[in-house]
């Protein structure tokens, strides 16, 4: 049995129908998902390009994270010097105060009372841990936080010694006695270099963070950047797509209109052989 045989006219405005329904489709597709590609079949170069920028961006999000974490850590260390520093400056008062004692009883208890404050900063540097991490209770711990994943670029923060009764920390000894003059003159040389050495391994723990804010918020807006540069590549302008679906539709129509005449023009035809 032979087949259907349509015009040329016909055949020319199904194949634009088809063309315009195909068109129809991808543009609703990129207003749906908001992409202009959604893989590499619609813009391989795009899609590949697109991806790697994607992937680099969230490595450097991962590292951000670890940078924050690391700042965190270190500002919990200088929070800790600066408890520590108000503990010795309340060391001091007691070592002034211990001046206007009149009896045995009141130097006792001034001594108990700093011996006790002294003990207090080797709990407070004990407890000063972040994540497992203590940059100041003379453990030997360090804390390394790695910038990128291509690079060397590295930062390794030492830990420091806040201990009371250590050289290398305050060097802060117990078991004082405040009622003579030589002793609370001994007493308040000590915790005078105490304070000197707080403040310089504060300066060291502050350029730290300094550092590590300066990567932080560079490697936001790097990120930032390679997220966008890759959106430029795959998402679709939504204004031009919600126009150019107008128009698609306004084709389609016409298409079929124009599917219309043609048949029509084959059924005159038909009619003058009545």
């Amino acid at each position: 049995m032979p087949g259907i045989t349509l015009s040329a006219a016909v055949r020319a405005n199904l194949l634009a129908l088809s063309h315009t329904a195909f068109l129809i489709a991808r543009t609703q597709d990129r207003l749906s998902t908001g992409l202009r590609v959604n893989s590499a079949v619609d813009d391989a170069k795009a899609f590949f390009e697109a991806k790697a920028l994607t992937d680099r961006a969230n490595t450097i999000n991962e590292k951000k994270d670890s940078i924050g974490q690391a700042v965190s850590s270190v500002s919990v260390a200088l929070d800790a010097v600066g408890a520590i520093d108000t503990i010795v400056e309340q060391l001091k008062g007691l070592v002034n105060g211990a001046a206007s004692a009149a009896t045995g009883a009141e130097y006792t208890e001034l001594n108990n009372q700093y011996n006790s404050l002294v003990l207090q900063i080797d709990n407070l540097t004990a407890d000063a841990s972040y994540q497992g991490t203590n940059l100041i209770n003379a453990t030997g711990s360090s804390l390394t936080v790695y910038f990128s994943n291509t690079t060397s670029s590295v930062l390794s923060i030492a830990s420091v010694d806040l201990t009371h009764n250590t050289a290398t920390g305050l060097a802060i000894k117990t078991g004082a006695l405040l009622s003579t003059t030589s002793a609370r003159a001994i007493a308040i040389a000590e915790l005078d270099a105490a304070i000197a050495s707080l403040n310089a391994k504060a300066k060291s723990l502050g350029s730290n963070v300094a550092l590590l804010q300066t990567r932080l918020d560079f490697s936001k807006n790097y990120a930032n950047e390679l997220q966008s540069g890759a959106d430029k590549l795959v998402l679709a302008d939504i204004t031009q797509e919600g126009a150019n679906l107008v128009a698609l539709q306004t084709r389609q129509q016409l298409g079929i209109s124009s599917l219309s005449f043609a048949g029509s023009s084959e059924q005159s035809i038909l009619s003058l052989f009545r």
